[in-house]
């Protein structure tokens, strides 16, 4: 607009000197005008050659990041014309929070190449754009102003921060009978059923050698998956239950993100001061744990709607894990008590339940102790919803728990989370004996 008004000012000077140069016949007037005259048209015709051949490329090395580690993304802008370019001015428009790849190109020669790296630190899980991208370009006076959109955008997904934490336990529990071990899978469990001929897209690691070698033909070994090795993750996304502090920044936060160390990694950055983020981190850090011990692991939380993941081994169950916490937020409205009591029930007996909750209400609890006592594996991670400013309670309810000989910590604002986790796996092998099931 102030560019437009510019050029509107010369061409009024440009038609007052004519007025004055008809009038009163002067020849100053005439070359007044016709320099103004030449300036508006030249500046015209520089702003329009101004984007003439000018290439954009951007290129990410991933689509998916996490958060607390660091972004990269290589844009370039490529002069492929004979006119050399005085000033190209890219505008990118990503909705990642802190990624700031804009930039202004100077002095970009015929056939010349700019490229710039971009590092931003992710600090919010999501669904984010990248794209897109305005290039503007003007002539030296700035009278005019040209601009091209590339609207090519790009999906980048950042996962929930995962701490590494220690081995945790093997899930274990009574030892069912009958045929609940009859069920094949495509997976390499401790469970070897049996052999069969080889067929396309087996594994080499499900190759029986002793069998190969005297059956003269590939046999391959079958395996059962094992009940007692499930484990499911309850997420309390209620949102009357969640509470959050202020988070206060310390010193100022440059827009300019590309000197951001590649060495920077998540023991480094803080989780956002809330229950619902370090809920989110707990639960993609346990699962991701169990997952490298190759335990089938599910989700069950009651966030924008119901999520309830089927246990899963392997990278595939991981991604599916992750991308379903990194969209997860706390608008529930069902109390963590009643999903309990829902979804638990149907759990196998022996299956390894990890409630993770901040609420301070005494009714999960009993859920939690009605299913302990019908054979589930219970263990519970309290976010203590004090240390963000809510209301006090969850010593009291990890007392309780540890005392009916269910395995309990809990998660503080402050306190490191990979430290209230190996806490976890200390206290689980540390804990006391399950209560007895009524009738035993």
């Amino acid at each position: 607009m102030m560019r437009l008004r510019r050029a509107w000012i010369v061409l009024a000077l440009g038609l007052i000197g004519l007025a004055l140069a008809m009038v009163t016949g002067r020849e100053m007037y005439y070359r007044l005008t016709y320099l103004l005259l030449a300036i508006l048209i030249i500046s015209a015709l520089w702003a329009w050659s101004s984007l003439y051949g000018l290439r954009l490329g951007r290129y990410t090395r991933a689509q998916r990041a996490q958060v607390g580690r660091v972004l990269e993304e290589q844009l370039a802008v490529r002069n492929a014309s004979w006119l050399p370019k005085l000033l190209v001015v890219v505008r990118d428009r990503s909705s990642l929070p802190g990624h700031h790849p804009s930039r202004v190109v100077h002095s970009l020669g015929a056939g010349k190449e700019f490229d710039w790296l971009v590092r931003t630190l992710c600090e919010e899980r999501g669904d984010f754009r990248l794209g897109p991208v305005t290039i503007s370009g003007n002539d030296p006076l700035g009278l005019f102003e040209r601009r091209r959109e590339f609207p090519q955008t790009s999906r980048i997904v950042v996962y929930p921060a995962i701490v590494s934490v220690g081995t945790l336990p093997p899930p274990r529990g009574p030892l069912p009978g009958g045929d609940a071990l009859r069920r094949r899978t495509h997976h390499i469990t401790p469970n070897a059923a049996g052999v069969r001929d080889y067929v396309p897209g087996d594994s080499f690691a499900r190759i029986h050698w002793a069998s190969t070698a005297r059956k003269n033909r590939l046999i391959v070994k079958e395996f059962e998956l094992d009940p007692m090795s499930d484990v499911w993750i309850f997420l309390d996304m209620q949102h009357r239950v969640q509470a959050a502090a202020e988070n206060v920044v310390e010193g100022t936060r440059d827009a300019d993100r590309t000197e951001i160390p590649l060495w920077r990694r998540i023991q480094e950055f803080s989780l956002p001061p809330s229950t619902e983020e370090y809920s989110i981190a707990t639960a993609a850090s346990v699962a991701n744990a169990f997952l490298q011990q190759q335990y089938a692991v599910g989700l069950v939380s009651y966030g924008q709607r119901r999520e309830a993941i089927q246990a899963d081994r392997e990278q595939r169950q991981r991604i599916k894990l992750l991308e379903t916490l990194a969209m997860l937020h706390a608008e529930g409205s069902m109390p963590f008590g009643h999903v309990l009591s829902a979804e638990g029930s149907r759990l196998a007996r022996g299956t390894t339940l990890v409630a993770i909750s901040p609420s301070t209400r005494q009714d999960w609890v009993k859920s939690a102790l009605y299913l302990s006592d019908r054979g589930l594996r219970v263990v519970a991670i309290l976010v203590d919803a004090a240390s963000f400013g809510g209301p006090a309670g969850a010593d009291a309810l990890k007392d309780r728990l540890l005392a009916a000989g269910i395995p309990a910590v809990i998660v503080q604002k402050g306190v490191p989370l990979v430290e209230s986790l190996n806490a976890l796996s200390i206290s689980t092998r540390t804990r006391a004996p399950a209560r007895p099931s009524p009738g035993v």
